[in-house]
């Protein structure tokens, strides 16, 4: 059982992990990296894994320097090298992807897209969808973040009986022990507890929209506000930090990019996350926040919040464009501690959805409905 990612981060080791506790007495696991670096994250780079093979195919190098055919050749001859039965593979629509996955299909592999994009992430047009749709012929199931990804996979063309839910997840024993403090709202007390955004700065991300309404909270805050950290990086920091100083916000604070031990420290102390993407396919620090007992104030543009975030429940759901509905749940969050005590209690009704336990039961469901389709088959 093969699991490829352009470039390993901690959940994917997570995942791997975690098939290898259900699966490994059965399969062999084997995670493999195109390259230890991407130009799009600031990970570490080729993380390391103790419970399963890991490969990387290209060390030492940036996965967009990589050209597409050496890309395709040492994809095709590493799954067949390791005579891998199951494939499961992301990045449909990169050709090197694209080509190894119809070569592997007609070699009789099993092949599975694992996928978090979803139809209402941008304007969408039918022919450039039509063609689209050609790009998932080679895969027979997928693997999903949540309702929003099934139905765009289903209308693509990929049976929606072989559409699992269970993508988008991490390791949430990995965070808290991470993290080294108790989950919300226990550890840190809700009065030394500050708002939180950990995202790419990168227009998507809609940052503007954060730090505005940070902005209209300051000026309705009775006492001293709580500051806001800013934990990214990209090409939009100039911008912000002079949007910050325009508005004389004393208490924002940018952070950088941090990696997943400080992440998780950050969360331990957070009165609430924030992520208000115009466009965002899931949201992994949602998972992140949900381990920690942290109230989440998304976008409901967001995907995670499809299966981890309910209104009123683990926190509040907002439209990408509403400032003073953003700044209304930070005011309340900030001024009500028992209404923040109950949404961070909240978030534990969604850890089973947020851990990569649920990512093992889906593939589970892959491995069963290729066994019913070769019972059928034979029968």
């Amino acid at each position: 059982m093969l699991f490829l990612w352009e470039s390993f981060g901690p959940h994917h080791v997570d995942r791997c992990e975690a098939c290898v506790a259900e699966f490994g007495d059965r399969y062999e696991i084997c995670g493999v990296e195109i390259a230890t670096f991407d130009a799009n994250y600031q990970w570490r780079g080729s993380i390391g894994a103790d419970a399963f093979a890991k490969i990387t195919l290209f060390p030492g190098v940036v996965r967009q320097e990589i050209r597409t055919w050496r890309c395709f050749l040492r994809v095709l001859a590493t799954c067949l090298r390791l005579r891998a039965k199951y494939v499961f593979l992301c990045n449909y629509d990169a050709p090197a992807i694209f080509f190894a996955a119809v070569a592997l299909r007609l070699l009789g592999r099993r092949l599975v897209i694992m996928q978090d994009s979803k139809f209402d992430d941008k304007q969408r047009y039918l022919a450039k969808e039509a063609l689209k749709s050609l790009l998932y012929r080679p895969y027979q199931a997928a693997l999903v973040a949540g309702q929003r990804t099934k139905s765009y996979l289903a209308f693509l063309g990929i049976p929606e009986r072989r559409i699992f839910i269970g993508y988008d997840t991490v390791s949430t024993a990995r965070i808290r022990e991470c993290a080294g403090s108790a989950p919300a709202p226990g550890g840190v007390p809700h009065a030394e507890r500050h708002f939180t955004v950990v995202a790419r700065f990168v227009p998507k991300k809609n940052l503007g929209l954060a730090i505005d309404a940070y902005a209209a909270y300051v000026a309705q805050a009775p006492g001293t506000p709580r500051p806001l950290h800013l934990c990214g990086s990209g090409e939009l920091e100039p911008a912000l930090r002079e949007q910050v100083a325009r508005l004389g916000l004393e208490g924002v604070h940018f952070r950088g990019y941090l990696q997943e031990r400080e992440i998780a420290q950050v969360l331990g102390s957070s009165l609430a996350l924030i992520l208000p993407s115009v466009e965002e396919q899931h949201g992994l620090v949602i998972n992140e926040a949900i381990a920690m007992g942290v109230p989440v104030l998304a976008s409901d543009n967001c995907g995670a919040r499809d299966l981890l975030v309910r209104s009123a429940v683990n926190g509040y759901i907002f439209e990408p464009d509403n400032v003073p509905g953003l700044a209304h749940f930070m005011q309340l969050l900030d001024r009500d501690r028992e209404e923040w005590a109950r949404l961070a209690r909240g978030a534990r009704r969604f850890d089973a959805a947020a851990d990569t336990g649920l990512f093992v039961e889906a593939v589970g469901q892959v491995l069963s409905s290729f066994a019913a389709s070769g019972e059928r088959a034979r029968s």
